[in-house]
């Protein structure tokens, strides 16, 4: 277990030999949190699929997994991503095919590919087909993190990593919420959900929703949970003097004005 405020070790991946990160599920006052990001994971290594969605759902990230292209597709048919991680060499349908058939979207998600293709030319396709990041194998597991968030920043056409509403400030890149110069110690769902609200400022968003964006689609929890989650939200934002920051429209859902 890794000590109180220390980042993960580095995840370094050569082909099907590597390590589990070591994972913290309780952040403390220094930790990371991470961003309402939905990322889906796409390699026919299941190994790599497990560990990456286990990693990556310690950031606070909303993780689905698919073995090859076809099942990609089928699932970015039916739910929205902020990014997909996409592996290149799988059967039936791989990651060139994937990439062909996005880039004519007007609507896509950021993709970041993740493969053992190391020459100019495969990095050099994949972004003239529309991937937006590409990293080789092996990799540093921070990397990848940190590419992920920085795409999902870029995904809602932040230049700035900074979101403000009054004394409040969270900060994507350092992943801190503060008020003032106090910082405000939050679960990673805790702080999906007050980066949700606040990229989406002034939009209502249903329970529903909110459900959607930060919790897996195969999750045991019902969107009930997000009402016991907006409870210990506004707890710690009433502590910190930030009471009002939050507000039901009853029938409709919450907003951040």
């Amino acid at each position: 277990m890794a000590s109180q405020g220390a980042a993960p070790p580095p995840l370094h991946m050569q082909g099907e030999s590597f390590r589990l990160p070591s994972i913290r599920m309780e952040p403390g006052p220094a930790a990371v949190h991470s961003p309402s990001m939905r990322v889906l994971v796409v390699d026919d290594s299941e190994r790599v699929r497990r560990t990456l969605a286990i990693g990556l759902r310690t950031h606070g990230m909303a993780v689905e997994t698919a073995a090859d292209g076809a099942e990609a597709l089928t699932l970015l048919e039916g739910l929205q991503f902020d990014v997909v991680v996409l592996d290149l060499m799988m059967p039936r349908v791989d990651g060139v095919q994937v990439l062909r058939a996005l880039k004519g979207r007007t609507q896509k998600p950021r993709i970041l590919v993740l493969s053992a293709r190391d020459q100019v030319q495969d990095r050099v396709e994949a972004l003239n087909l529309g991937a937006d990041d590409y990293l080789v194998k092996p990799f540093a597991y921070e990397e990848l993190v940190a590419r992920l968030l920085a795409l999902g920043r870029r995904s809602f056409a932040e230049a700035s990593p900074e979101l403000r509403s009054g004394r409040l400030t969270l900060d994507t890149a350092a992943q801190l919420a503060r008020v003032n110069d106090t910082v405000v110690t939050l679960t990673p769902k805790e702080y999906a959900l007050l980066e949700l609200l606040l990229r989406r400022r002034g939009h209502v968003m249903s329970r529903a929703a909110i459900f959607q964006q930060i919790y897996e689609s195969d999750s045991t929890a019902s969107d009930t949970v997000i009402e016991v989650l907006m409870s210990t939200l506004r707890a710690k934002l009433a502590r910190a003097g930030m009471a009002e920051l939050i507000e039901t429209r009853r029938g409709f859902g919450y907003v951040v004005a």
